[in-house]
């Protein structure tokens, strides 16, 4: 192999071909600019959209809904799992070992058929916020609250998870986050999906997978790391202080800077206006003048943009949700983009096996054990 085609990290290799969504010239999802989703559609509506590849009319959005509502519930022996795994596991742990558990119950686990996938991806769409909602208020010492199916998605995430009814804007801001989240081309944990069903494995085990690399710091749990930083700052002096020694000391600083946008995330600036929004009606305006220090120091200085993760962890934080249940959401969301792009590998499948660039020794001599 030519050593001058080796890119570390994959970058700027193009590894496949697919027509769900990209990133070139500003996040679309099936041609659709993320910008006009965020404006007009619901969570509901993209997803549809991009399982299916066309926004629904109303029959087929309301069919679509009806059928989430259906399947918006687990198997008793599941939760009962949920309740016995140890308080201090990670909540991606969980998510991750309740979709490897909701395969064992799912008719339809074996046939990975491009119809029967895309029914196995809607159950998991409608029964990951319930696994979610459930271990949350489990670890509490509370019952599960059952979903109500006269919600939306994103209502009834709130509603499990509080038990009590969200407001109009609590509910339009979980939506967006679902929304600008749902899908991101060829990301690490939608690569590691296509690469797991490329084996002709199941869609129960792509989805585990692609948990699992989301679950990493560099990947999915940035966003939880951005309220480590934003919780110890208490003031705007305060802030100004740690981004500069974070400077100083060349931290990494979660929430800037993307491997493909290099201008900045349009996600991130499109949600920037619900952070304002949501703080100033949940009191937390020091929170977004924090952030507003830290996010000016670094532009200007380090000229690195936010990601969508800087300004999603603080609008979770006004929404009351724990910080652990950050990339988790990150999951309920993603499993849409995840589902769609394991149907649309295994409908023109070859096996994924990328080659490497040797750099150990060649043609070695054997060595016998007492010449070791």
């Amino acid at each position: 192999m030519n050593e001058a085609e080796y890119r570390p990290g994959l970058e700027n290799v193009i590894a496949g071909e697919t027509a769900i969504s990209t990133i070139a010239g500003g996040l679309q999802y099936r041609g659709y600019r993320i910008e006009d989703l965020a404006d007009h559609a619901t969570f509901e509506e993209t997803a549809y959209l991009v399982l299916y590849g066309e926004l629904p009319n109303q029959n087929e959005l309301d069919a679509f809904s009806g059928r989430l509502q259906a399947n918006a519930s687990v198997p008793p022996q599941v939760i009962e799992v949920l309740g016995s795994i140890p308080p201090t596991a990670s909540m991606m742990d969980v998510m991750r070992s309740a979709t490897s558990l909701l395969a064992h119950w799912d008719a339809e686990t074996e046939d990975s058929s491009h119809d029967a996938n895309l029914r196995k991806s809607e159950r998991l769409l409608a029964q990951l916020p319930v696994v979610l909602a459930a271990r949350y208020r489990l670890r509490q010492g509370k019952q599960p609250v059952a979903a109500d199916p006269s919600r939306t998605l994103a209502s009834n995430l709130l509603w499990m998870l509080h038990d009590e009814p969200p407001s109009a804007r609590q509910i339009r801001a979980l939506d967006l986050t679902l929304i600008l989240y749902a899908e991101h081309e060829f990301n690490a944990s939608t690569f590691t999906a296509r690469v797991v069903c490329s084996t002709l494995s199941d869609l129960h085990a792509s989805v585990a997978a692609s948990i699992g690399a989301l679950k990493g710091p560099l990947h999915g749990g940035a966003n939880e790391r951005v309220m480590d930083i934003l919780l110890a700052v208490e003031s705007a002096e305060a802030a100004s202080e740690w981004v500069q020694q974070a400077f100083a000391n060349k931290t990494r600083i979660m929430g800037f800077g993307h491997r493909v946008y290099k201008e900045g995330d349009p996600r991130a600036r499109y949600l920037k206006s619900w952070c304002e929004q949501l703080a100033e009606e949940t009191n937390h305006q020091d929170f977004e003048r924090n952030a507003q220090i830290i996010e000016d120091a670094v532009v200007s200085q380090k000229g690195i943009p936010p990601n969508l993760d800087w300004p999603s962890a603080r609008l979770y934080y006004y929404l009351g949700l724990p910080i652990d249940l950050y990339t988790p959401l990150f999951v309920v969301s993603r499993v849409v983009g995840w589902s769609a792009h394991v149907v649309e590998q295994l409908d023109n499948n070859r096996l994924i096996r990328p080659r490497a660039n040797y750099t150990g020794e060649l043609d070695r001599d054997w060595l016998p054990m007492e010449g070791r």
